[in-house]
C-alpha cells in the first residue's frame, strides 16, 4: 500500500508539473474587471430613485426600463469574459400605472432598498435572505432571481457588487483551510463531517493547504461514502469537493479559487468510475 500511495503521489507530481508548465504559453484572457466603488452604486440606485420622484412630481406614472435579457440579439459573446449585454441592447418597460406589471414595478424598488443597504453597510445576503424578506410580495424564489439579475444589468455591475450571493448548495473536505471576508476560520481539516462552501468565494483570503491534488466528486452520495470511509486521511493529503449532481455557481467558483492559488491537478470522479479513472479536468 504503501509502495502505492508513492507512486501515485509520484505521478501527481508530474502532473502538476506539467500543468505548469503547459500554462506558461497561454494567454491569459480573463478580464480583470475594474473595481467599482460602493459609492458608485449607491450613486447609480439613488439616479433612479431620484427619477421615479421626478416623474410623480410631474404627477407622471414613473417607469423602470431593465436589459432585455430574454433576447439572444441584445447578448455578446467573448471568448475571454463569457455571455454579456451588447452596448446597443433593446430595453423592457416597467410600469407602474399597469396592471401586468405593478408589481413588478414594487418588487424591484423593494430589492433595490435591500442592496442598498447592504452595500451602504458592506454587508452581504444570499438571494434566499432576499427573498424571505417578503414572501408575500415577492411570491417566488424565482422571481427574487430573476430581478437581482435585472438589476445587475440596469447597474451595470456584477451580481456580487450588489452585495448579493448564490445560496451554496456544495461540501469540501479534507486539508484546506481559510478566512472567510468577515474574519471567520475555516478549517476543513479539523471537522470529520464536510463543510459547506462559501457564499462568498470572492471574500476567501489566506488559502493555506498541502494538499497534493482536488478530487471533485459528481454525487453527493459518492462524496458522503468516500466521506466516511476516511478517504482523505487514507490518501492524504488531498481536497474532496461535492455540487451534489449540477454543481452551483459557488461550487465552480471554488474550484477556480482552488487552481488558481494552489495550482494542484484537478480530478474527476464520476459514479461510474474507479478512482484510477479520475481524469484530470484542466
Amino acid at each position: 500500500m504503501e509502495s502505492y500511495s508513492t507512486q501515485f503521489f509520484s505521478q501527481i507530481d508530474k502532473l502538476r508539473n506539467q500543468l505548469l508548465i503547459s500554462i506558461d504559453g497561454v494567454t491569459d484572457r480573463e478580464r480583470v474587471e475594474e473595481e467599482i466603488k460602493p459609492q458608485e452604486i449607491l450613486t447609480r440606485i439613488e439616479s433612479i430613485i431620484l427619477g421615479i420622484v421626478g416623474s410623480l412630481s410631474k404627477n407622471e406614472a414613473p417607469v423602470l426600463q431593465l436589459p432585455n435579457r430574454s433576447s439572444w440579439s441584445n447578448v455578446d459573446f467573448d471568448s475571454g469574459i463569457g455571455l454579456q449585454m451588447s452596448s446597443e441592447h433593446s430595453v423592457t418597460t416597467v410600469r407602474s400605472n399597469c396592471p401586468s406589471s405593478v408589481t413588478k414595478f414594487a418588487q424591484i424598488l423593494k430589492i433595490l432598498s435591500v442592496i442598498y443597504r447592504l452595500v451602504q453597510s458592506n454587508s452581504y445576503a444570499t438571494k434566499r435572505d432576499v427573498y424571505y424578506n417578503n414572501t408575500q410580495l415577492f411570491g417566488s424564489q424565482r422571481s427574487v432571481d430573476m430581478i437581482v439579475d435585472d438589476i445587475s444589468c440596469m447597474l451595470k455591475v456584477s451580481r456580487r457588487a450588489l452585495h448579493v450571493l448564490a445560496t451554496s448548495k456544495g461540501l469540501i473536505a479534507g486539508d484546506l483551510c481559510y478566512l472567510e471576508e468577515d474574519g471567520t476560520r475555516i478549517d476543513c481539516r479539523s471537522s470529520s463531517a464536510a463543510v459547506s462552501v462559501s457564499p462568498n468565494i470572492y471574500g476567501i483570503r489566506n488559502i493555506v493547504s498541502s494538499a497534493k491534488f482536488v478530487l471533485i466528486v459528481e454525487k453527493d452520495a459518492t462524496f458522503q461514502r468516500l466521506l466516511n470511509d476516511d478517504f482523505c486521511a487514507k490518501l492524504s493529503p488531498c481536497i474532496m469537493i461535492t455540487g451534489k449532481g449540477v454543481p452551483d455557481v459557488n461550487s465552480r467558483l471554488m474550484v477556480k479559487k482552488l487552481w488558481d492559488t494552489l495550482q494542484i491537478p484537478l480530478s474527476l470522479l464520476r459514479p461510474w468510475w474507479t478512482i484510477a479513472d479520475c481524469m484530470e479536468s484542466m
